[in-house]
């Protein structure tokens, strides 16, 4: 109750005590009937403060949502997130999808947005029908089904995937207006599947094997010479994604992963693997997938993709909305190893500072890196380095001029330049 513009209330378990309110005072007094009155009264008291009743906005609550279709079989993302799309191309039978980088959060890409590349369509393979045969310097040559394959210990690991073409329309100049489009080639996720030296020590290797063959069963029959140690290392034969079976985008029912290694040594459908004393030299060993360097001299195997890294946000074709706080956030991998650090310059390259790295800071994975950034309206330039734990350091486009020539283009891991002007518009640069 209310005396003198005081109020009062009973309870029975406390002493008498006062709070103040916003200039008033209520004093609470031992007496439990009055205190779900007193209680009212005390919210009355606090709506009709001015200061609060501007400050409080009441939002009415929602009604049921949306019941979940029984029929549904594989969820939708939600109808507000559309910006995150594939980005395709395609030449002839040759064709892919670009990762939409840009948008990513996190270290993992989800399956649906994994960039492709295939060098002769997609097939259609019955996982019931489809056989693995591993044969050459073994004891026992053998076919596995995909059952026979599921029975084995299996393993999960994170790690990401590049395309040794990945940023090579960016060799000669500028082009992609989005990091989608100058790096949109490498993606990152958990792969399950049998470690295949567990298969090869399962049949026994003989005599002096050095090189193993990986064999697709796509209409290009790609083919890829790997090296014995690596495949007794930590190479294996995925046949799941993110926790799920692999899309057929990505080698359903089986395929390679070589952590570290270009992406086309990781053979998708892969269905047959001879184990021998050197190399193959298959088409696209001899061709596109190796690199000149100094004095006509070719590199035959380039094996690991390098250390590299690009800020993913805010980037090309993104738009600045006023000077003040953002925070720099990007990506950087290595195929030899562990990121160690990244460094950022919001100067055009005249200073560096490290940026914070997200966890889990994994091996031949992408790692997350952030860094805050208060924007003071002027025109500038943005861009990252990446170095691994090797003690390599990502090298800018002069450097890697100088060691592969203008005809390089492959297994370009250069430094990426944003240019901010001054009404916050981004674009690429050199």
């Amino acid at each position: 109750m209310k005396i003198g513009g005081v109020f009062y209330c009973q309870i029975r378990f406390k002493p008498s005590y006062s709070i103040p309110i916003s200039g008033r005072k209520i004093i609470m007094k031992t007496n439990r009937r009055h205190f779900m009155k007193a209680g009212m009264a005390m919210s009355t008291a606090l709506l009709a403060d001015s200061a609060l009743a501007q400050d409080t906005t009441l939002i009415p609550s929602r009604g049921p949502g949306e019941m979940i279709d029984s029929s549904v079989t594989y969820a939708d993302r939600s109808p507000f997130v559309k910006d995150a799309k594939m980005r395709g191309s395609a030449n002839g039978l040759s064709g892919g999808g670009f990762t939409p980088l840009q948008h990513s959060r996190g270290m993992v890409t989800p399956s649906g947005l994994h960039f492709e590349v295939h060098h002769s369509g997609v097939p259609e393979i019955d996982p019931s029908e489809h056989k693995l045969l591993i044969h050459g310097l073994v004891d026992d040559e053998k076919i596995f089904t995909m059952e026979d394959l599921l029975r084995f210990p299996s393993v999960s690991h994170f790690h990401f995937l590049e395309c040794a073409g990945n940023g090579m329309g960016e060799w000669m100049g500028p082009r992609g207006k989005t990091v989608q489009q100058t790096h949109g080639l490498t993606s990152c996720s958990e792969w399950t599947g049998v470690p295949l030296k567990v298969l090869l020590n399962e049949l026994g290797v003989r005599g002096d094997p050095k090189w193993l063959l990986a064999e697709g069963d796509d209409g290009a029959r790609m083919t890829r010479s790997i090296p014995i140690w690596k495949a007794m290392d930590d190479a294996f034969l995925a046949y799941a994604q993110n926790g799920e079976f692999l899309r057929p985008e990505q080698g359903f029912p089986l395929r390679l992963i070589v952590p570290g290694f270009e992406g086309n040594m990781n053979v998708k459908w892969i269905r047959r693997l001879e184990v021998g004393d050197k190399p193959w030299w298959t088409h696209h060993e001899n061709t596109e997938y190796a690199d000149p360097r100094p004095k006509d001299e070719i590199r035959a195997f380039s094996f690991y993709m390098e250390a590299r890294s690009v800020i993913t946000s805010p980037s090309g074709g993104m738009k600045l909305n006023g000077p003040g706080f953002y925070e720099i956030s990007g990506l950087g991998w290595s195929g030899a190893g562990t990121v160690s650090k990244v460094e950022i310059s919001t100067d055009d390259g005249k200073t560096w500072q490290g940026a914070s790295l997200q966890g889990p800071v994994l091996p031949k994975c992408h790692t997350r890196f952030t860094h805050p950034w208060r924007w003071d309206g002027k025109e500038t330039t943005i861009l990252s380095r990446c170095t691994d734990d090797t003690g390599y350091t990502q090298p800018t486009y002069d450097e890697m001029y100088k060691l592969q020539g203008p005809i390089g283009m492959m297994h370009n891991n250069a430094i990426q330049k944003w240019h901010v002007a001054q009404d916050g518009e981004i674009t690429n640069v050199r």
